[in-house]
């Protein structure tokens, strides 16, 4: 698959990348929120939350593309330690967002090729990510090389408690 492209994403592209995560938002998550993922999206897909983050020197954006058309979104944390690792030695990859239209084609294995190549230009030799254990994305991590190293339980109010599991996982560089 030759027309993919993962591009830097930065300030000025800020109305594409909130247009995007809503977008891959509404497509894959808001079945486990009581609100439909308002409470969620007006948290952290606002332009605020959104600007903060692009501004964040510890954090690294990515759009993606394939044909020309903005199908998803990386973010990476560049210093972000797991437990029994150093901050200097882990990336976490926090969001692999992917419209439905982009899920399944093999765009997120680029996108996983594309952070395990990133994570070795940064010296790391771990790359993790918390998985949420009630979609099909522990098998996407484990087929893409991650194995479980924990768990993780969200704490948001407003999410369906059967929801809240996530799956701890990673994958050496």
């Amino acid at each position: 698959m030759t027309d993919i492209a993962i591009l830097p994403c930065s300030t000025n592209d800020l109305a594409l990348l909130q247009r995007i995560a809503l977008a891959a938002y509404d497509d894959h998550y808001t079945y486990l929120w009581q609100d439909g993922g308002a409470w969620y999206k007006a948290h952290y897909f606002t332009e605020e939350a959104l600007s903060a983050e692009l501004t964040d020197p510890n954090t690294a954006f990515f759009l993606i593309y394939q044909q020309d058309e903005p199908v998803g979104f990386l973010k990476l944390n560049k210093d972000k330690a797991l437990e029994g690792y150093t901050d200097a030695e882990c990336l976490e990859l926090e969001r692999l967002y992917l419209l439905e239209r982009a899920s399944g084609i093999g765009i997120g294995k680029w996108a996983i090729d594309f952070t395990m190549q990133y994570a070795l230009e940064q010296g790391k030799s771990i790359v993790w990510l918390k998985a949420m254990d009630s979609s099909r994305s522990v098998e996407f991590y484990e087929h893409n090389g991650f194995t479980k190293c924990g768990t993780h339980e969200l704490d948001f109010e407003q999410m369906k408690e059967m929801y809240r599991g996530m799956i701890v996982m990673k994958r050496e560089v």
